[in-house]
């Protein structure tokens, strides 16, 4: 427990954690893992405040190009039935959110060159010009010019999970890309003014403490205005399906420790933690995090995105959905957020070392 508590205490104070005392962190159990928590809500309140941020998702299309490993999304899988949704559809759905009072609408779907850059852009345009909202995307991998043209047509922020720090572990989970392409895309999207989100899965196979801790590590070196942090959970239709699903407990820990590491950056109680168990977004809130992403995908099509299996939100109408969460921020204290949800401002790390690394 003292070397625990020295390292909590000292990051407390300010102080970076290197990969040692990250890796001692992560390892927390039994009533280090209370304390824990109650820190890592402390750094919370301090550098994000006490509301809940609401981000709607709109899953526009489940087609895609690259074939990773663990989601059911994947261009092999062939059981899933595909759809797409026409602009006319997902400008409805971002007007829907738009009335329920929402802020941010987040554009997702697989990497689908159905759409053009300029298809993208328009819709974005059209987005804007019709609500009062902010627009994230995420959409993947793509070129610079593209994610430029996006920026300039009002995109306020981009989601693009690194998913692991581990260049094997992830070309073997993505082996149609690297690791070294990923950051390159994520330094391209600070450099474009993005508000930039990045993430990781929790237990993926092959992944150990020390894995974690880089993971964390490198989201604070990117300076990420998000992290989005879920366990990995096996679809039935991938080479995957044997693995064992990511631990609840584990999840919550890495999460409480990347806000001790990020304190002014959104943390989601993921949609995969409430997956995983009911509970999952109350446990989420009460360790660190500060945004809930309701779904708003057309019901018609929302069973389709499937990334994983039994998401916890595709039966859910959007009304009740977000008067569940009022409900639950309502039981916790937490006051729902009225305003955009921008970032906060310049956190820990460095993207030029980064940069440097790879010059």
């Amino acid at each position: 427990m003292h070397s625990f508590t020295a390292n909590l205490n000292k990051i407390l104070a300010g102080e970076r954690p290197g990969q040692p005392e990250l890796e001692t962190m992560l390892g927390a159990r039994g009533e280090q893992i209370r304390v824990l928590f109650a820190a890592a809500n402390r750094v919370r309140r301090s550098g994000v405040g006490n509301a809940v941020h609401l981000r709607a998702i709109i899953e526009f299309s489940n087609y895609c190009r690259k074939n990773c490993l663990y989601c059911g999304l994947r261009r092999d899988n062939k059981t899933l039935p595909r759809y797409r949704l026409v602009m006319a559809d997902i400008l409805d759905a971002a007007g829907r959110a738009a009335s329920l009072g929402y802020r941010t609408v987040v554009l997702q779907s697989g990497e689908d060159p159905y759409y053009s850059a300029a298809d993208i852009a328009r819709l974005v345009e059209q987005i804007k010009a019709r609500h009062d909202l902010a627009v994230t995307l995420s959409l993947g991998e793509h070129n610079r010019e593209t994610y430029s043209t996006w920026r300039k047509a009002g995109a306020d922020r981009y989601l693009l999970k690194q998913e692991t720090s581990d260049p094997v572990l992830f070309e073997y989970l993505k082996p149609d890309g690297s690791l070294q392409k990923r950051l390159q895309c994520l330094l391209w999207l600070k450099e474009l003014g993005y508000q930039t989100g990045s993430g990781n899965m929790v237990g993926l196979p092959g992944q150990t403490t020390a894995t974690l801790a880089r993971d964390i590590a490198l989201m604070r070196e990117l300076d990420v205005e998000m992290a989005g942090i879920g366990p990995f959970l096996p679809h039935q239709d991938t080479p995957l399906r044997s693995a064992a699903p990511g631990k609840l407990e584990t999840t919550l820990v890495t999460l409480a420790v990347a806000r001790m590491c990020l304190p002014r950056a959104h943390l989601p109680a993921t949609t995969s933690l409430g997956t995983l168990t009911p509970e999952g977004h109350k446990l989420a809130l009460d360790c660190g995090a500060n945004v809930i992403m309701p779904n708003l995908t057309p019901a018609g099509v929302r069973d389709k995105y499937m990334i994983y299996p039994q998401k916890a939100d595709i039966k859910d109408h959007p009304v009740k959905a977000k008067r569940d969460i009022e409900d639950l921020l309502a039981s916790l204290a937490r006051p729902l957020a009225i305003d955009y949800g921008h970032a906060f401002g310049s956190r820990q790390g460095s993207v030029l070392s980064i940069q440097n690394e790879k010059a």
